[in-house]
């Protein structure tokens, strides 16, 4: 592998704002939802799909991702993403109709897919392994700070504007670093042209990966009873096994799954999956906790969170740092057994919890998880060689967003099921009527809360066989370099 000796930091910036807008975006219409319903007069299920549709376009297109980067240049890519990303967010904030707004969705998506494997690719390629931790530490600024902070702005956009106001602030920081694109970013890693797609392997994947997405996603709103929810988990399960079967049999894969064959990979993955899953008991258990039973508003449940997200944006260049000099192992162990205590502390939660007490455990929470997630990842991704690292890459950002769906779906359903039974328990003891919900809904919190303690315990034992991973040689030398290439563009 070619290192320049200084990174061509210009050009990473440039891939870090476009990123920072597609992933920020992805979560900022959740608190807008019922504003949209009211303009559109469309249901709930009906207007979920703006982020289901998002969510499900990226499932799709983030495997194939490996594909593109390894057929098209980084300009290219960048351009072609953020242009589609652009037009979507232009679409969205016109849109006459909710099917207008939902395909403008699915453009933006389509764009943001492409964005985080593109910028993690360039970051292997732009710095050697011992100075990895720093600039993906970088990178977690992206893949964790923007989806936090995007219900908290459109918390207060939507309380005082509309939502097309939403797309309106976001029109502008997306054009910045796509004319930045198009006059400043040159080639920085080689691809080979040579490779062309599987259209089989692509079907299966979208089968797979968008059924698995779909059924778990759905399996809150209506019940693991219901066909459509086991209907289409059981599709995905299908197609992701004849997908992987193919892929292994392939000669050039669309999605390399020999990257399992590096055991600090599939360690870091593992955890990774087992840490998300865990991860999400807070994201989703906390908004019920404070709005529901403590009624405090979406606009202060936002800020709630906003200090463990800018915790997270504070800590990530710093456990970068820390990960070059010390390794993942003892940052991880450390880091995971802070959120284990601090997930604890959420099953402990009553109805005379303080918001300060919420927001302080909640950020301690946020802190241990920055010391886990870009060390282990970047630690697992180093032992790949270089021609793997737009398959691990891929791997990584698809396995994130199943482990985000399922986590989801099983710890509903753990907090559902563990509140009709606490609900029926106080019924039969003569509990006041009106105090029966909210105890229930709490009692089922906390339990899941406890659940997730364990879960992240699993977590923590898996990363007690951490090593310090060093980078595998390709068999036939191909590497991708960090030398500007002054090739022809081949536009995507």
């Amino acid at each position: 592998m070619t290192e320049q000796k200084k990174p061509p930091y210009g050009m990473i910036a440039i891939l870090f704002t476009g990123a920072f807008v597609a992933i920020f975006t992805q979560t900022l219409l959740n608190v807008a939802l019922p504003s949209i319903m009211v303009e559109f007069e469309v249901d709930a299920s009906t207007v979920q799909w703006l982020v289901t549709g998002f969510m499900l376009v990226n499932g799709i297109l983030i495997p194939a991702s490996a594909f593109f980067i390894q057929r098209f240049t980084n300009r290219s890519i960048f351009i072609a993403a953020m242009s589609l990303f652009v037009l979507g967010t232009l679409i969205a904030a016109v849109a006459p109709v909710f099917a207008v707004l939902l395909a403008a969705r699915m453009i933006q998506a389509a764009g943001a897919a492409l964005m985080m494997p593109l910028l993690m690719n360039v970051m292997l390629a732009a710095f050697p392994v011992e100075r990895r931790g720093s600039a993906m530490g970088i990178f977690g600024l992206v893949m964790i700070v923007a989806p936090a902070i995007g219900p908290t702005l459109s918390g207060y956009i939507i309380e005082h504007y509309s939502w097309r106001t939403l797309f309106m602030i976001v029109l502008p920081m997306a054009l910045v670093p796509l004319l930045l694109g198009i006059f400043k970013m040159k080639n920085i890693m080689i691809q080979n042209r040579e490779l062309k797609i599987d259209s089989l392997s692509l079907v299966l994947s979208s089968i797979g990966f968008g059924g698995l997405l779909y059924g778990f996603s759905s399996a809150a709103d209506y019940g693991w009873s219901n066909p459509l929810v086991y209907g289409t988990i059981a599709a995905g399960v299908a197609g992701l096994v004849l997908f992987i079967t193919r892929q292994l049999k392939l000669a050039v894969p669309m999605l390399d799954f020999q990257v399992y064959k590096y055991p600090m990979f599939a360690l870091s993955s593992a955890i990774s999956i087992v840490l998300s899953i865990s991860m999400f008991s807070a994201m989703i258990l906390m908004p019920i906790y404070v709005q529901t039973i403590k009624g405090i508003s979406p606009m202060d449940s936002g800020l709630l969170m906003l200090p463990g997200a800018l915790m997270m944006g504070i800590m990530s260049p710093i456990t970068g740092r820390l990960f070059d000099k010390f390794g993942a192992r003892i940052l991880a162990m450390t880091g995971l057994a802070i959120v284990v205590l601090s997930t604890y502390f959420f099953s402990q939660l009553s109805l005379e919890t303080t918001y300060l007490q919420i927001m302080g455990m909640y950020t301690i929470r946020m802190f241990g998880i920055s010391m886990v997630m870009m060390p282990i990842m970047t630690n697992g991704l180093n032992q790949l060689s270089p021609m793997l690292n737009p398959h691990g890459a891929a791997m990584n950002n698809t396995l994130q967003q199943v482990s985000g769906a399922i986590g989801s779906a099983l710890l509903i359903t753990v907090m559902n099921t563990r509140a009709e039974s606490a609900g029926a328990d106080l019924l039969a003891s003569g509990a006041a009527p009106e105090t029966i919900m909210n105890q229930a809904l709490l009692e089922g919190i906390n339990y899941t809360f406890f659940v997730s303690t364990f879960i992240a315990i699993v977590a923590l034992v898996l990363t007690s066989f951490v090593k310090r991973a060093k980078p595998a040689v390709d068999e036939d030398n191909r590497v991708f370099t960090a030398e500007p290439v002054n090739e022809p563009v081949t536009e995507a």
